[in-house]
């Protein structure tokens, strides 16, 4: 490994707190039990956009109430989404709060792999207040329906979770943020325990007017994606805290 890189790495952890200090600091607020999550009080409207939402209107968004947003950079070791550099910079551009995504192949090969092809191809960090920390997307199979978990057993998931978020933190300094819905969790980790402590939680629950009951020991949500739809392009979240929160949040805080 370079000997410059190294030392742009070293530079990056110093001073930089675990992610997980700012997600356990968060106020808990959660969204109201009546009426649209949207229009909770309290959480930060946000969304999260890929290649499908192509040529994505940040302006737009950010007028409509959107204060941040995830894209997603990699999938595996072998696809970055075309767009990226265009959504990543717009949205940063329009004053969002941004961070990247990958998505997870656990049958492709090896967590470590995935994440430095992820880190190389969009998913670094800095702590500059404006990007958000990597996150790890990880759900059931799209592409292969006898095979949901990726035909990886509780341990070998757990341990390909584990070797992803390790070297993130190699390379970046920070935990990676883990999207999942407490289904996937509980069915492919046997609602694994391991990561509560120092990794942020973006809970996937659509259509209810609370995020849940949380997986894995996780005591509180740091991003609930609520929606595949709404009034802001691509999926729909928020974020758990107030404004001083998220910036916080993404400096590491």
């Amino acid at each position: 490994m370079p000997r410059a890189r190294l030392a742009s790495r070293a530079r990056r952890r110093a001073g930089v707190l675990a992610a997980a200090t700012a997600a356990l600091a968060l106020t808990g607020t959660q969204a109201a039990a009546a009426g649209s999550p949207a229009s909770a009080v309290g959480p930060l409207r946000g969304h999260d956009v890929s290649s499908h939402q192509k040529h994505v209107d940040f302006p737009a968004a950010r007028s409509d109430g959107a204060r941040f947003t995830y894209i997603k950079a990699t999938e595996s070791t072998t696809y970055r989404n075309p767009y990226f550099d265009r959504q990543y910079d717009g949205a940063r551009r329009a004053g969002l709060i941004r961070g990247a995504y990958h998505f997870a192949r656990p049958d492709r090969s090896s967590g470590a792999e995935q994440a430095a092809y992820f880190v190389q191809h969009g998913g670094d960090w800095r702590a500059d207040g404006w990007t958000l920390p990597p996150a790890l997307d990880i759900e059931y199979n799209p592409y292969d329906d006898e095979h949901k978990c990726y035909g990886l057993g509780w341990k070998r998931m757990v341990d390909w979770i584990r070797s992803f978020s390790d070297e993130v933190e190699s390379e970046t300094g920070r935990r990676p943020v883990i999207y999942t819905t407490a289904h996937w969790w509980q069915a492919c980790t046997g609602d694994s325990r391991a990561f509560a402590a120092d990794h942020p939680l973006w809970i996937a629950r659509h259509g209810a007017s609370d995020p849940g009951a949380l997986p894995g020991g996780w005591a509180r949500w740091t991003f609930w994606q609520f929606g595949a739809q709404g009034g802001l392009p691509g999926d729909q979240n928020l974020f758990n805290g107030p404004p001083n929160r998220l910036r916080a949040f993404a400096r590491g805080w």
